[in-house]
């Protein structure tokens, strides 16, 4: 690494990433030019954050499993009608498979807005986007000297020991089998599979129509030679499954034990509505049972409150757990498509099960709109409840941070002020449920999405006082 100033840094790292396919994002088109400011030096996160991160690994993990005992138990009925709401019967037959009736997801990702006093979740992903760039943007920026959190090449090692995790090998034949839908990330996907081999694992990206199916089991052709799979790592949603060529083919391979498919076919851990239950009073006995006090404790205190949007009436004698407005108790949302500007510092999510549902896409910000087109979304949201639920946020503006970025015109450094998302990637390895990166995305003040945009920083994240 031959660049030793903040402009050299800059344009090393950009150089970096457009020779590995990697300078793009997800439906953005650009032929030329920037996708996002690049910064010279890593965030930095001060130590008692990190050391918080680090442990929430392990409590979002032991959320998920509480769920999933949840769900899978029937205890309480009314979060399988929640969970279950608007899934054809064969996926929610699926989800009660004994074969996977203990798999949970593989890599774990929640979203996280600094606050000025803590942290707010608004969101976990467990088949989340950017591996790959956060991997390759953490040996950039470690061949450039910096000492990266989760080290230069802890995506790449992390997502390998996962897979060995989940197979019960040392070197399994995996393929991340990436959809059209989700096609946008399959650059990232090819690369993270090359990479692996590089280091001597058996990984490859490949479509869903390149899966040979047999009897005895699944395969793919590599350079004529047929190759048997151990794990096949899902990147497509649940919800596009009928548009995936042989998706029933590799649910039939996985039911039959033939591979490993993570994550597993388990929509009841893909809905945003998750976050609504963390904070539900009747599941608090059953969620601190499961999950410990700590991690019980440390998820709810990070948790952004959320509600599903249920458009059935509540009893007389009855509230809306949690949620006021003016001041008030309410039992229906409806009161909410009066709110004034002020009022409507919420933000409207499809739960999950959608095509709309990730990214920003069918997110509704309520004082970015106006009042009618609040009202109507509240009413959508309340009248497609029983097949496409969606759920309710506060709106967080987030602490307000300075970064510095490369500015191309004056060929000159220069600093922001913005807001933050942080997307930590833990893995769960044969040792524990590790953070291997993080990924801080920081755009300016007057945006109301954080995400990748032309004109956000994206860079990881180092622990504050390292170099």
């Amino acid at each position: 690494m031959l660049a030793t100033t903040d402009e050299s840094h800059c344009k090393f790292v950009a150089d970096c990433l457009r020779d590995s396919g990697l300078w793009r994002l997800p439906d953005v088109e650009v032929e030329t030019g920037r996708l996002w400011r690049i910064s010279p030096s890593l965030f930095s996160l001060d130590s008692s954050f990190v050391r918080m991160l680090e442990r929430l690994g392990y409590a979002i993990w032991s959320f998920y499993a509480a769920v999933n005992k949840l769900y899978l138990s029937g205890e309480y009925p009314w979060v399988n009608e929640y969970l279950d709401m608007g899934k054809p019967d064969s996926l929610v037959e699926h989800a009660h498979m004994n074969y996977q009736k203990r798999l949970l997801p593989g890599v774990i990702r929640p979203d996280i807005l600094l606050m000025e006093q803590g942290a707010r979740i608004t969101e976990l992903d467990s088949v989340p986007g950017g591996i790959g760039l956060t991997a390759a943007m953490s040996i950039t920026y470690g061949r450039c000297g910096q000492e990266v959190l989760g080290g230069a090449d802890g995506m790449i090692s992390g997502f390998g020991a996962m897979l060995s995790a989940v197979s019960g090998m040392d070197n399994p034949a995996a393929a991340i089998v990436v959809s059209e839908e989700s096609a946008d990330y399959r650059p990232e996907m090819e690369w993270l599979a090359a990479e692996l081999r590089a280091r001597g694992r058996s990984v490859w990206m490949v479509r869903p129509e390149d899966v040979v199916f047999t009897e005895e089991a699944l395969f793919i052709d590599i350079e004529s030679q047929r190759i048997k799979l151990d794990v096949i790592y899902r990147f497509y949603e649940l919800f596009d499954l009928k548009n995936i060529p042989k998706s029933e083919l590799i649910a039939y391979a996985a039911k039959k034990k033939r591979v490993v498919v993570t994550p597993p076919y388990k929509h009841h851990l893909e809905e945003k509505l998750l976050l609504a239950l963390i904070n539900h009073p009747m599941l608090e006995g059953f969620f601190l049972r499961e999950m410990g006090e700590e991690g019980f404790s440390l998820l709810r205190e990070i948790v952004s409150p959320t509600w599903v949007l249920d458009s059935r009436p509540v009893p007389p004698h009855a509230v809306i757990s949690g949620f006021q407005f003016r001041g008030e108790a309410v039992q229906d949302w409806r009161v909410v498509e009066n709110a004034t500007q002020k009022e409507r510092r919420l933000v409207i999510k499809p739960s999950g099960f959608s095509p709309i549902a990730w990214g920003s896409r069918g997110v509704i910000v309520g004082h970015d709109v106006s009042s009618d087109k609040w009202a109507e979304a509240v009413e959508s949201a309340l009248a497609n409840f029983n097949s496409s639920p969606s759920v309710l946020q506060e709106f967080h503006d987030g602490k307000r941070v300075r970064v510095r970025y490369y500015n191309e015109s004056l060929d000159d450094i220069v600093e922001m002020e913005g807001r933050v998302r942080l997307c930590p990637y833990y893995f769960v390895e044969k040792d524990g449920v590790n953070l291997r990166g993080v990924l801080a995305t920081v755009v300016p003040l007057d945006k109301k999405f954080i995400h990748g945009m032309l004109d956000a920083v994206m860079l990881p994240c180092k622990v504050e006082g390292d170099a």
